[in-house]
């Protein structure tokens, strides 16, 4: 080895940059050196050598020392790992645990609360949760977007896996209110699940019932039955929406009262409505009516608020919460272009200082994806529109405005089964969030991981003073790029510094180099970023640089360009975990010690240093990929909090290889016990205290050996037990088919279907007509698919009607006239269409009575101001007569005798096969005709049921994600997907894009037998050729655990 060595009294400058000629140097007996990763993460050991693989590692490594004292070079191994011996007299910072107030020492400010607790309190700068001060690290989740209670545990575990600590949930009053004066908190609507996995899991909760949520579902929320039973506006004092919202708030208390932290549960703050405004004083009213509300049934958390953008709403007078906040959506909600982005936004501090100063500042959503709409080009632009570099950029530039309380829309999606949706979306509501519908893990997942473990690691990041950016100027700041934006937080307390970095246009792709200034405890210091031309901006990236940031029980990072993965304390020894892109350099400093790391030098894990004192740190570099293949698990200790980072416990360990760590306990024989998800064989990699005698994943022993020279460092290996191709997924065959459209048949009886003959409505007036008043929902059939049936006596001048059809963006209608097809219709883009349906030759009987049948196929109602939409035929004129009598029918028993309790009130619609069950489990189809699904039906146009069943044998140690897959050709039908009962797709050929939908297990019962029904509509006089099948899209070794399936069988039902 060549070496460059020099001495000075006080300081050591340690280069990492390539070199030649290293082949020689050899791994000694039983591993007492260590490789770098390889591209899969995995740290490479052996008893003789380690091979670099040559197209992922440069040939070999060197390392220079200069200007030290008491150093000793222990052993230099190929791959790129360099260790160094920390000097046995070194200290950076003061012996024993930080004394938070020491170096600038200044007052806390005064805490504010509810008046009715001390649990949870908040200042200007954060939350405090029982006196401790919290960064409010949270994602949003929609329970009933993903109806299988023992999944919620999963997405949980994987929120927390990414250092995540607080959830935001909506609940939908809609679902849990069907009908006034019944309440169904039972099943997949029940709190009590919900609260129990967040707790199990450790993370908070943020309730968030509405009573409106907006969340792109049919009436923001707002139970059906309400829009058109109450007549005075919505959201308001109204006394009649008072009565109406009421019995589902007292329904929330009560569930939610006892797990408030106050009573050792998750729940630290309810949310009031949402998205609106202060004025009239109607509304502020209705606010304060549902604080009082709350505070009378025992909520005694704070009280929060969502704004939609800089309003400023509900911050003071009538109405105002405890805790405002904002939402903000930078990139808005086209994601047809998703390189394209808007700039970050500059004044959220200013904005905060002005409206709100004296409460911390939250951003109860922030950007986690988009939704799509109707045609759009799907999810996987949304996620590349927001992915993980606009997550590096704008969370950031959050964090940049001292955010403190901040979640994201959405963390995961799930899925608009049923009717849930409102017009403008679809069937998916995956959201090209962080996690997808699937429940797989995005590459957005890593760089949120990237992010919350820093957060969780920084004490001192979570009281921040913001000092000043580039547009103010900060005194002593500077860099020798005029491209470069930077914004100053400094902890008032300790006077660590978080200097946060992105380009003056966030929208760059640009790469620029740059020195920056900054301010030391030990004076000022310019930083370049290691052996390079500078720190690196590379296009659309943000870097935080920190400045004397304490960690652990006795050590500081003078400065660093490179990133924080985690630091702490992992049994008695202080580690801080750093990394940066392959091709940046790096430069990092602790006391006199300075490192500087060449682009394109170092790859995968990399321990830097060994000890020659107690209070040595352990330093690890990875790059940005490596890193992210770490996890951190909380080790519970006990208690209600046990769970919970911070409140019950400090104890964590570093795993690496793993695709998913859901949990660690080390237990009293000494064995840490891991369990998780495997993708793939890999190699482990553990960074553990010396209390840990033995290893197991997944219940299984793992052997593991020990890294010499490196404390705490052992090597394992973990092996793949799923195998995708020994998972049987069945090819659907075996179908039956059967008409579902008699009530066009001239012997079709409608006699029981509900008369229309309503003159007065609360949703907005008809257009035309003879008065009588044709929605839905004024006749209890509010979702889904509604038929109307109009009856006339016929004459030679009876030759076409005119109609107003109202369903929504993306409806659909069919018209015919006794058994005569006449026209479909639909928008894409408008909520209804009017046109004159001509009747066809000979279609009319004269002198006898006539029929008008529409099928209508409704998308949801609107949210905010048109949640009172207008489903149905606002408008009707029979040329050349008169109708006698209006009929209609929607889903069985409407939405107070539905008899589907379990799957609830949004799942059917009025198809004649939905109304007689033949979508559900154990339905006879004996006597159904065989006909595959790709012959479509045997006459177009129409309607049709498909029914077949297959049996699935999947093991229960794997976690597999099946969906089932339509054909992608732009054909007119459009289908309903129907899995064991569950309507979980609806195929819009003719528009898009969703042809895949995901569907889980609990839905899916993964051993044993399986109903699809699939309900065909073909709109036009044309062939379709449809096509499903079911696919598996990912496996994974482990899950989440035992999946109850809840699908009740078919039982008789009333004819309708």
């Amino acid at each position: 080895m060549t070496s460059n060595v020099t001495k000075a009294k006080d300081s050591c400058h340690c280069i990492i940059a390539k070199r030649m000629d290293l082949e020689k140097h050899q791994l000694g007996p039983e591993g007492d050196g260590l490789g770098s990763y390889a591209a899969n993460a995995a740290l490479k050991t052996g008893s003789a050598e380690v091979r670099p693989q040559a197209e992922t590692h440069p040939n070999n490594f060197a390392m220079f020392l200069r200007k030290y004292r008491s150093w000793a070079l222990s052993a230099l191994i190929s791959l790129g790992l360099v260790l160094l011996t920390w000097p046995a007299k070194l200290q950076t910072r003061a012996q024993g645990p930080v004394d938070s107030g020491r170096v600038f020492a200044r007052s806390e400010p005064p805490r504010q609360s509810t008046g009715l607790t001390d649990v949870v309190q908040w200042d200007n700068y954060t939350l405090w949760l029982q006196g401790q001060r919290v960064f409010l690290h949270s994602g949003e989740f929609h329970t009933f977007r993903l109806p299988v209670p023992d999944l919620w545990l999963d997405i949980f575990q994987k929120m927390v896996g990414a250092g995540l600590n607080g959830v935001s949930i909506y609940i939908h009053w809609g679902l849990t209110n069907p009908a006034p004066d019944v309440l169904d908190f039972n099943d997949w609507r029940a709190l009590q699940p919900i609260y129990d996995a967040a707790k199990q899991a450790g993370i908070f909760v943020v309730l968030r019932p509405g009573p409106y949520i907006n969340a792109e579902t049919t009436a923001g929320g707002i139970a059906l039955w309400v829009t058109t039973l109450t007549s005075s506006e919505l959201r308001t004092n109204a006394s009649d929406f008072e009565a109406a919202w009421k019995p589902y708030i007292h329904g929330i208390i009560d569930a939610t009262v006892p797990n408030q932290i106050t009573n050792g549960g998750p729940v630290i703050a309810v949310q009031i409505d949402n998205e609106y405004s202060q004025e009239p004083i109607e509304r502020a009213e209705y606010f304060a009516q549902l604080e009082a509300t709350y505070v009378a049934g025992g909520v005694v958390v704070p009280l929060t608020y969502n704004d939609p953008g800089e309003g400023a709403n509900f911050i003071n007078g009538t109405g105002a919460v405890d805790i405002y906040g904002l939402d903000s959506y930078p990139q808005g909600f086209d994601c047809s272009n998703p390189s394209v982005w808007n700039p970050v936004t500059t004044n959220y501090h200013a904005y905060h200082e002005e409206v709100n100063p004296s409460e911390p500042f939250y951003m109860p959503e922030f950007q986690g994806g988009s939704f799509d709409p109707w045609g759009g080009p799907g999810y996987d632009a949304c996620e590349v529109l927001t992915g993980p570099d606009f997550q590096d950029v704008f969370n950031k530039q959050n964090w940049a405005a001292n955010v403190k309380l901040l979640s994201y829309y959405m963390l995961y999606g799930g899925t608009n089964w049923g009717g849930i949706a409102f017009p403008g979306v679809y069937t998916s509501y995956d959201y090209g969030a962080s996690i997808r519908e699937s429940r797989v893990l995005s590459p957005k997942f890593d760089e949120l991981k990237r992010q919350g473990l820093f957060l969780r690691s920084t004490p001192e990041f979570r009281k921040t003073d913001w000092i000043g950016d580039s547009s103010t100027g900060i005194p002593g700041i500077s860099a020798t790029n005029p491209d470069v934006f930077i914004t100053l937080l400094q902890n008032p307390d300790t006077g660590a510094g978080f200097y946060i970095l992105r380009q003056a246009d966030s929208t760059s792709t640009d790469s620029i180099n740059f020195q920056l200034t900054v301010n030391t405890s030990i004076g000022q210091k310019t930083i370049s970023g290691g052996f390079s031309e500078g720190i690196t901006l590379n296009g659309r990236q943000s870097k935080v640089i920190v400045t004397d940031y304490s960690f652990g029980n006795f050590n500081k990072l003078l400065y660093s360009t490179a990133s924080i993965f985690f630091a702490g304390v992992i049994g008695d020894q202080d580690v801080i975990f750093l990394y940066n892109d392959i091709d940046e350099g790096s430069e990092f400093a602790f006391g006199s010690i300075t490192v500087d790391i060449a682009p394109n030098s170092l790859t995968g894990l990399n321990p830097l240093f060994t000890h020659q004192n107690s209070t040595a740190p352990l330093v690890l570099w990875a790059d940005s990929q490596t890193v992210a293949t770490f996890w951190a698990p909380v080790i519970p200790s006990t208690g209600d909090f046990g769970s919970f980072w911070q409140f019950g416990s400090n104890t964590t360990v570093l795993i690496g290889g793993p695709y998913l760590v859901r949990n660690a306990t080390i237990l009293t024989s000494g064995e840490l016990a891991i369990r998780g998800d495997l993708n793939a064989s890999v190699p482990l990699t553990l960074i553990i205290p010396d209390s840990v005698s033995s290893v197991s994943w997944n219940g299984e022993q793992v052997d593991i050996t020990r890294v010499q020279n490196v404390p705490g460092l052992w090597t394992g290996q973990l092996t793949l037990k799923a195998n995708a191709s020994a998972i049987n997924i069945p090819t659907l065959a075996n179908w039956k088919f059967k008409d579902s459209l008699p009530e066009v048949q001239p012997t079709f009886d409608d006699s029981i279907w509900t008369t229309a003959d309503h003159t007065k409505t609360n949703l907005p007036a008809p257009l035309f007509g003879d008065g009588r008043v044709l929605y839905g929902c004024d006749y209890g059939f509010c979702e889904n698919t509604v038929l109307w049936r109009g009856h006339f006596r016929g004459s030679p001048s009876t030759t076409s009607v005119n109609l107003t059809i109202n369903g929504g963006t993306a409806f659909a209608a069919s018209v015919w006239i006794n058994d005569h097809f006449i026209a479909s219709t639909g928008s894409s883009s408008a909520e209804q269409t009017n046109a004159l349906y001509t009747f066809p030759k000979g279609s009319v009987k004269v002198g006898q009575d006539n029929v008008i049948t529409v099928i209508q196929d409704g998308s949801g109602n609107d949210e905010d101001a048109g949640e009172r939409s207008p489903r149905g035929i606002p408008g009707f004129q029979l040329t050349g007569g008169t109708f006698t009598t209006w009929k209609v029918q929607g889903k069985l028993g409407g939405y107070t005798n539905y008899p589907d309790k379990t799957r609830g009130v949004l799942n059917e619609g009025g198809l004649f096969g939905e109304r007689q069950g033949w979508h559900l489990p154990g339905f006879d189809t004996s006597s159904w005709t065989k006909r595959n699904f790709s012959q479509s039906l045997p006459s177009s146009p129409g309607i049709g049921f498909f029914v077949t069943t297959f049996d699935l044998d999947i093991p229960s140690d794997v976690d597999a994600m099946l969906s089932f897959v339509f054909d992608d050709i732009d054909q007119p039908y459009r289908a309903l997907l129907f899995v064991n009962g569950w309507q979980f797709g609806k195929r819009v050929a003719n528009l898009g894009p969703q042809t895949k939908f995901p569907v889980p297990q609990g839905i899916l019962n993964y051993n044993g037998e399986n109903t699809v029904a699939v309900a065909l509509w073909v709109l036009e006089s044309t062939t379709v050729t449809p096509s499903l099948q079911l696919v598996l899209d990912d496996v994974v070794d482990g899950g989440v655990g035992p999946i109850a399936v809840n699908n009740p069988r078919w039982s008789p039902r009333s004819p309708s």
